[in-house]
Order: structure tokens, then sequence, then C-alpha cells
């Protein structure tokens, strides 16, 4: 799909992998629609790209909020007459296997898959029809093995890659030009490890606790030696543009991951976890 002239729907837009796709497909001539909870960060975001030039509307929306999503579709078609890209972005961490709350499973849950599956509801109709789109979906390299002290969040994406698979499927049997890719970054320079910022306020008591703040430091210290957005932006561009499924930043470690967990249900020893491989492209 060409993104000269369409229209590029993008949440979690307002920062991180979010915006900096927003650059990457304003300067491929995409206008964009970016969705965001964060009020003032979108609105400096907007502003921003549009002084770069950049064709641009902002809606604030929850991802968990099938009507959010909606309204993010009827805003490319009332300001763009159209929708041509959804890119299911926006996401949030959680707590480890043992001990988190059912109710924080259930944000992070809410925010990280039922985002998908609205933004695949409000959007995959419309691509059919006109017979025109593409569905990016971000998971991580969380999403294909298992991580100590990120259950929520493994879950979520394990769940991501799932719905990615069997939408590019169904779209490979409709016969459609329709395209679904889904992303599996490892760390990279994002403020993935402050989402309590955006947690509910009765929830946040819950990231005081011991195990939290230690899994805490540690991400933060990953997050702060990745990539750089930017790099993550451009392999999410060239997945469009060539029809790509897996987008892969950090292919090394995603295929040995992938590699390690077939020698373990071959009866081999568990994956090792290695972090620092995680942080390089």
């Amino acid at each position: 799909m060409e993104l000269e002239g369409r229209t590029a729907v993008i949440t979690g837009g307002a920062s991180g992998i979010g915006l900096a796709t927003a650059r990457r497909m304003a300067q491929a001539g995409a206008s964009l629609v970016l969705g965001d909870v964060e009020e003032e960060s979108l609105a400096r975001a907007v502003g921003a790209l549009r002084e770069g030039g950049a064709r641009v509307v902002g809606v604030t929306c929850d991802v968990a909020v099938e009507a959010d999503v909606v309204a993010l579709r009827d805003a490319a078609l009332a300001n763009f007459a159209g929708a041509h890209l959804i890119f299911n972005n926006a996401g949030v961490g959680g707590g480890p296997a043992i001990g988190t709350p059912k109710a924080v499973w259930d944000w992070v849950m809410g925010v990280n898959v039922d985002g998908v599956i609205n933004g695949i509801n409000a959007f995959v109709p419309l691509f059919l029809e006109q017979n025109e789109g593409h569905v990016v979906s971000t998971a991580s390299l969380a999403g294909l093995g298992g991580v100590p002290g990120m259950g929520p969040y493994c879950a979520s994406k394990f769940a991501v890659v799932g719905i990615a698979e069997s939408l590019f499927h169904e779209l490979r049997l409709s016969g459609k030009n329709v395209g679904a890719s889904v992303l599996c970054p490892g760390f990279v320079r994002t403020r993935i490890d402050e989402s309590e910022r955006n947690m509910p306020e009765d929830l946040r008591a819950y990231n005081d606790t011991p195990a939290v703040r230690a899994v805490s430091a540690m991400a933060s210290d990953a997050v702060r030696a990745g990539i750089d957005p930017a790099v993550v932006a451009e392999a999410v561009t060239a997945a469009v543009l060539e029809n790509r499924f897996w987008i892969l930043t950090h292919e090394h470690a995603a295929i040995r991951t992938s590699e390690q967990r077939v020698a373990w249900m071959s009866g081999g020893q568990p994956p090792r976890i290695n972090l620092e491989g995680a942080t390089r492209p």
C-alpha cells in the first residue's frame, strides 16, 4: 500500500513509537489521525506535526472503549474523507504473574488486547469495502516468550500476536487488498515503563509494592538502553509499503526466543532470559 495521499490512524500517537511513526508517515505523504489518552501530550504532538507541514488531527481516545476507537475512524472520514491504515499501538505494562490483582490484569488486557480488537472492528470492514487498507498491531518480544515479572503484559502481547496472525490469514482468504502486520520489538526508548501515569486512580497504590518497584526499576534500565523509536517507525513504514507481516526490530532476539521455545517444547531446557539481547537491534 502506498502512503502518499492516504490516511493513517495511530493510537498511542502522542509519544514513543506512535509519534515517531506519525512523523515518518507524514514524510511519506500520509494524512494523520492521532489518538491518545493524554490530552496535553496529544495537543503538543499535533501542534508540532502541523508546524512541520503535516495534515493531522488529534482525538482523545481510550482504546479500551469501543466508542472512542470508532470516533477515530469517524474523524478520519470527516477530516480526510477516508482511512487506509490503523496502527493499533497504544499499550501499557503491568506487574508479575504472581500477586498482581485482577483489576490490574483487566486494565492491561483492556488497553493492550481490547484496543486491538476495537481497532480491527472499527476499521477492517471499511478497508474490505474499499478494497484497500492495512492493519498494524503492536505486540512485543514478550509476545513470543514469557518474561518474569511481566505476566499481564506477556499475556496481552501473546494475545496480540495470535489475533494478528488470525487476521492475516482471514484477510488472505478474503482475496481483498488489505494487509496485516504485527510489530514485535524489544526494548525501545519510550515511556512504557511509566505506564502507571495512566492507570486508574484506585489502582495506583499497587505500584508501591516492593515486587512492582523492583520490576519497574529493571524495566526502566532496559528501556533506557533500548533503540530509538525512529528506528521502529522506519520498520513499521517499510512493512506497510512492502505488505510484510512480521516487523522484527530485534530480529536476532525474536528468532532466538522462538528457537529456544521450540527446543524447550521438544524436551530441552527452558530458555534463558537475556534482557541485554532485547535492547540491541
